[in-house]
């Protein structure tokens, strides 16, 4: 199979064997293939198609006649090597497929999702997790992942800001250039390697009314200091490919572009790599009323710079007799046929096809020990402590009768979350199990259901109450099935969904202290529950390793250490609600007239950057290296934590910035550096921070990136809301 592959690459002068021709002359194979290649064929390469499980006859038959250039939704290592070998010996030109898959937050061992991995603030985390989701996938034969998702969000009805990092442009970038690390290793040809796709460029979170595929309208400024930081920051951590969003921005669908997947990207950015629709993403250039018909849809999309057609079958189909009637320049064509065929090259395909993918390496790969510490691991992290009043969290030696109430407890779907890859809800242990096994023979755990997720009958709380008032402490699991939030999932409430909340309320008029555990997708509007519930814990959608995470929180093997990446409101009316809004003409005040609600605080149930811990943390003695910088100087910024505590614990320290008077107006406070720290009780240390053009910079009134001259503030802590202040001054030029 191997000599018939290398034999036809021969073929294409590459007699010294396709590795060594790749190490000699990077640009000779492609310039060979494109030579060769029929007009259909160089079509072909820019189609995508996806499959329901197997490639059917007749896309294989495309495969043999060169007219697909990949798959999507194809994986397991048979699988994905038949539908290889098809395409290296039995096709013209022998050249290998991408098999794509959307691995969001994992493979088979499934990881907390995305936004949940941001509440870590631990980019390491989010790089070990993508690593090990590239070596689970490769096993299986995907070579590319449409991940990470890397769009800020600031209106949690949209149910995809499951799958970013959030509300913040530098947390987001962070995580974002971390897990293209993670999914694209240290060399993207070595086995275990997958190419990463960053999505959805650009701007798609930002949907008016957070609903799902909806019209975008923000400015240049508002996009180039939000929306693209992440797109950027994983441009320069390599990313291989680009996927365009639905949406439109400025009247222009993302799709038909240009000044965004050309000027920008490629001209401004030097971005290599290929760039893909999202699913029908060229087709529905019809809908948004851009072009009047399939291959005026395709001529749109391909001049714009989008190189690969997914789904929508127009690029091989429709646009061959407007390349022959030269209404699309050959040239426009080649530039992208060039530029998959690079992808293809640097993921090592034409030396291996199959990426050492075997059935028997994906078994001993798929759901490995080490794979599911790691998920147990990071989803501790991602616990955020909401609320705790008094000692009713931990749960001590002392409680011997438990009482887990919810729809959620026991649920191995929900507990996947969104994008749950090849997940299989077997693999999942439920908080209930976790807790259970947790809590050992000392302790009696007893369960009851209490309503479903989103049905409106009451039957079950009776039992609930009951139980409730049989036992000592009540763990009460309430919030969204997995499938509430992702793509098409958007909500016009934010409510726990169902009877749920009237279950909460039965629950806690018992008397027994109640501890309710959220699991959601997104921010959920649960004032009521902050008013009257003594403990609440926000644990997201943790995977696999749900319940032995949760119990470790619950019972107090860890300490809660994850931070909010995104705002809570109070209400569905204050959205969108951000940390880092604009102060107005009229900042909020005790003044009628100034920018507030007549009905509620303006200020959010739960900031960005909150998070409480069973141990305490103080910060003191910032110190900033100099009172005064020039314009390209950097200033490193230092604070003493520790731990005040009787627990061990790890502490986010936050830094955030203030532009006091500037040439355009400025957030009021901006995120510009984050450090984890572990500390033991009583241990101190000194956190440390520097502070360059980057973060101190802004666009001004050409749309140039400059640091400006004047007084800036800086605010150092464990939230965006208040902390140690200091400050310091940028001098004229």
């Amino acid at each position: 199979m191997h000599n018939r592959f290398c034999t036809a690459l021969v073929a294409l002068g590459l007699a010294a064997g396709p590795a060594a021709a790749q190490r000699a002359a990077p640009g000779r194979l492609i310039d060979s293939l494109v030579a060769r290649m029929t007009l259909e064929e160089k079509l072909g390469q820019l189609n995508l198609p996806s499959v329901d499980n197997q490639p059917s006859p007749a896309q294989l038959e495309q495969v043999r006649k060169g007219l697909i250039g990949g798959f999507l939704n194809l994986a397991g290592a048979q699988a994905t090597r038949d539908a290889q070998h098809i395409a290296v010996t039995e096709s013209r030109l022998h050249i290998p497929l991408l098999l794509g898959l959307d691995v969001i937050h994992g493979y088979r061992t499934i990881f907390p999702i995305p936004l949940a991995e941001a509440a870590t603030w631990d980019p390491a985390a989010a790089e070990s997790t993508a690593r090990a989701a590239a070596r689970e996938a490769a096993a299986a034969g995907v070579n590319w992942t449409f991940a990470p998702m890397v769009d800020i969000a600031r209106d949690p009805r949209w149910g995809r800001i499951a799958e970013g990092a959030g509300e913040d442009p530098y947390l987001g970038s962070a995580m974002a250039a971390a897990r293209v690390r993670g999914f694209q290793g240290k060399d993207l040809r070595a086995p275990d390697a997958v190419m990463a796709t960053v999505k959805h460029f650009a701007a798609y979170g930002g949907a008016e009314a957070g609903r799902d595929y909806n019209t975008v309208d923000v400015s240049e400024r508002t996009l180039r200091e939000i929306y693209l930081p992440p797109f950027r920051a994983a441009v320069d951590a390599g990313a291989g490919s680009i996927m365009t969003s639905f949406n439109e921005i400025g009247g222009i669908p993302s799709h038909a572009n240009r000044w965004l997947v050309t000027t920008l990207l490629r001209d401004e950015w030097k971005f290599p790599g290929f760039v893909v629709s999202d699913w029908t993403g060229v087709e529905e250039l019809r809908n948004h009323g851009v072009a009047g018909s399939r291959a005026d849809a395709g001529k749109v999309a391909l001049e714009a710079g989008v190189d690969m057609d997914m789904v929508s079958r127009i690029y091989v189909e429709d646009l061959p007799a407007l390349v022959r009637a030269g209404r699309i320049p050959i040239a426009t064509v080649d530039a992208a046929v060039r530029r998959v065929l690079a992808g293809k090259r640097a993921l090592g395909l034409f030396d291996d096809p199959y990426r050492g993918s075997s059935v028997e390496r994906e078994r001993s790969v798929l759901l490995a020990p080490e794979q599911r510490q790691l998920a147990r691991t990071v989803a501790q992290e991602a616990i955020v402590l909401l609320k705790k009043d008094g000692n009713l969290l931990p749960l001590g030696p002392t409680r011997h009768t438990l009482a887990v109430i919810g729809p959620l407890a026991d649920d191995h779907v929900a507990a996947l979350g969104a994008w749950a890859g090849r997940g299989d809800p077997r693999d999942a242990v439920t908080p209930l199990e976790g807790i259970k096994t947790r809590a050992g023979t000392g302790t009696e755990v007893r369960y009851a259901k209490g309503c479903g997720i989103v049905d409106t009958t009451t039957a079950g709380f009776a039992e609930a109450v009951a139980l409730a008032r049989q036992s000592e402490v009540a763990l009460l699991v309430l919030g969204e099935m997995g499938d509430m939030s992702g793509e098409a999932a958007s909500r016009s409430t934010l409510g726990l969904p169902g009877v749920q909340q009237q279950l909460l309320e039965a629950v806690q008029a018992t008397g027994t202290p109640v501890v309710l555990i959220l699991m959601n997708g997104r921010p959920l509007t649960v004032p009521w529950a902050a008013d009257h519930v003594p403990a609440i814990l926000e644990t997201w959608a943790l995977g696999v390793e749900t319940g032995p995470a949760l119990a470790a929180v619950v019972f107090g093997d860890v300490s809660p250490s994850g931070k909010l990446p995104v705002t809570f409101p109070r209400a569905v009316g204050q959205i969108p609600i951000y940390y880092n809004h604009k102060n107005t003409g009229r900042p909020a005040g005790a003044d009628k007239y100034t920018s507030k609600y007549t009905d509620l605080p303006s200020s959010p149930l739960f900031p960005f950057g909150y998070g409480l811990s069973y141990t305490s943390f103080e910060y003191r003695d910032l110190k900033l290296s100099a009172p005064t910088i020039p314009p390209g100087g950097t200033l490193k910024v230092s604070v003493t934590v520790t731990n005040t505590g009787a627990r061990e614990g790890a502490e986010v320290a936050q830094l955030y910035v203030d532009d006091e008077v500037a040439s355009v107006t400025r957030p009021v406070r901006a995120l510009a550096g984050f450090r984890r720290v572990s500390l033991k009780p009583g241990e101190s240390r000194t956190v440390e921070f520097e502070l360059t053009p980057k973060e101190l910079g802004l666009y001004d009134q050409r749309m140039k990136f400059v640091v400006e001259p004047g007084k800036f503030r800086v605010y150092v802590g464990g939230s965006s809301v208040g902390g140690l202040e200091g400050e310091f001054e940028v001098a004229p030029r």
